[in-house]
């Protein structure tokens, strides 16, 4: 392969990685037109992102399997695919169930396309500076994206309709699927045999979907059936070859920690997305566009980070003391949300706890996935990075469904407070971490 097509590959797979990043900040400032157009209730509209993440999150390991397996470029493809022809229905939807259902559909398409794009991206380059490059470059349009998703979601919803929030991934994943052939190398047969942990990702993801129903719904015996089913994963997972999620990588400390860390930020970060949009529109009455730009800065800080700062910071102080730090300023912006009043101003009320959360989730989220790989052998650094994006997406998915159930039971300033609760954790766990020298560079870009 050429150097020129082996960077127009590379642009290609950050494409479809770059519609999956819109998708996830675009949805969330058209959420309240949606629950006004479909009658979604507070604790029912969590569906909308919860039934993408909740899918998103239980196929990421499947899905990297089934590229190991079957191909990686078949399989990215098919992804992309799923996800565009999802996004048409989400965008033509009329009807609660239309779209949570289509949202689930894309949950599954995403965890293909983002669980191998990496892998893809990662067996382009063997050369290290070429690597570094890539992933730098990565990082920022993962971050950039969710600037992008966020400006366009408030434009979109303003000029045309919430529908639109889906229907703009039609372009973008029509060009990934028609260039896919051309650009990326054909798929080669594993080098040995693997068998598929079928059974697990069944247990794992049925336990996970039954257990944000059991919050949203306020039906708690119901977790006690999750329970049992996370129960038989855990004994699938200890028993099969093969298995979906290697239960040895958590008798490493780092990776536990960081793990349980991951699940509070994104439990934290997901219901700050979610419920500061609903109270902009609902309790300041902000339009849609207007949401759009209050979430602006803290989204570029957060590019910002990932451009290099974030590596820079790990470089000089490790590991813990960004985490700590990070954790902390969020907890601190979720606190000032808190405490807003209900007739708050942007300068006032809006734009300092914003500003927080951009350098709280900037300065943490490198490295804490540098904390779940640090300590893990290189052959399995992937499925380690696999591990805590998991935990990323079932923390935010269930998260979001307590705090999205508590603000509709006790108000918006209480969902706050507990999202202020898990940051505030989530520090202070971060000092269980045991330092290591500090980190290359290049490993800190995603």
């Amino acid at each position: 392969m050429t150097e020129r097509k082996r960077w127009l590959a590379f642009y290609l797979l950050c494409a479809g990685e770059f519609m999956i990043v819109i998708d996830t900040t675009i949805i969330n400032v058209a959420l309240p037109s949606i629950q006004v157009d479909l009658r979604f209730s507070d604790a029912s509209l969590v569906w909308v992102v919860n039934a993408y993440m909740v899918t998103y999150g239980g196929f990421l390991l499947l899905g990297g399997r089934l590229g190991d397996l079957y191909g990686q470029r078949r399989w990215f493809l098919l992804g992309t695919a799923l996800f565009t022809v999802a996004s048409l229905v989400c965008g033509l939807s009329n009807s609660q169930w239309l779209l949570v259902t289509a949202r689930a559909v894309q949950g599954l398409g995403g965890a293909a396309v983002s669980a191998i794009a990496l892998s893809l991206i990662m067996n382009l380059f063997s050369e290290t500076a070429d690597r570094a490059k890539a992933m730098g470059i990565y990082g920022f349009i993962c971050a950039g994206g969710g600037s992008v998703g966020v400006l366009a979601g408030g434009l979109l919803t303003s000029a045309l309709s919430w529908h639109w929030v889906f229907l703009v991934n039609l372009p973008i994943g029509a060009l990934v699927c028609a260039y896919c052939f051309t650009l990326l190398a054909p798929d080669q047969a594993p080098a040995q045999q693997r068998r598929l942990d079928v059974w697990g990702a069944v247990t794992v993801t049925s336990g996970s979907m039954l257990a944000v129903y059991a919050i949203v719904n306020g039906r708690y015996g119901l977790l006690a059936v999750a329970a049992v089913l996370f129960s038989v994963f855990i004994a699938l997972e200890s028993r099969v070859r093969d298995p979906l999620m290697p239960l040895r990588l958590f008798r490493i400390r780092s990776v536990a920690v960081s793990n349980v860390i991951g699940v509070l930020w994104a439990a934290a970060m997901f219901a700050w997305f979610f419920i500061s949009a609903l109270y902009m529109q609902l309790v300041l009455k902000y339009d849609p566009m207007q949401i759009g730009l209050a979430f602006l800065p803290a989204n570029v800080i957060m590019a910002v980070f990932s451009i290099g700062l974030s590596a820079k910071l790990v470089m000089r102080f490790g590991l813990r003391l960004p985490i700590a730090g990070g954790m902390l300023l969020a907890a601190a912006g979720l606190g000032l949300f808190a405490l807003a009043p209900n007739g708050g101003g942007f300068m006032l009320h809006v734009l300092p706890g914003m500003l927080l959360l951009g350098l709280g989730c900037g300065m943490a989220l490198n490295p804490v996935m540098l904390a779940a790989m640090n300590d893990v052998d290189p052959s399995e650094s992937g499925l380690a990075s696999g591990v805590v994006n998991t935990s990323f997406m079932m923390g935010g998915a269930l998260g979001l469904a307590a705090l999205a159930s508590l603000s509709e039971a006790r108000g918006y300033h209480a969902a706050f407070a507990a999202g202020a609760l898990f940051a505030a954790v989530a520090a202070a766990l971060a000092g269980l971490l045991r330092e290591r020298e500090p980190v290359a560079a290049e490993q800190g870009a995603h």
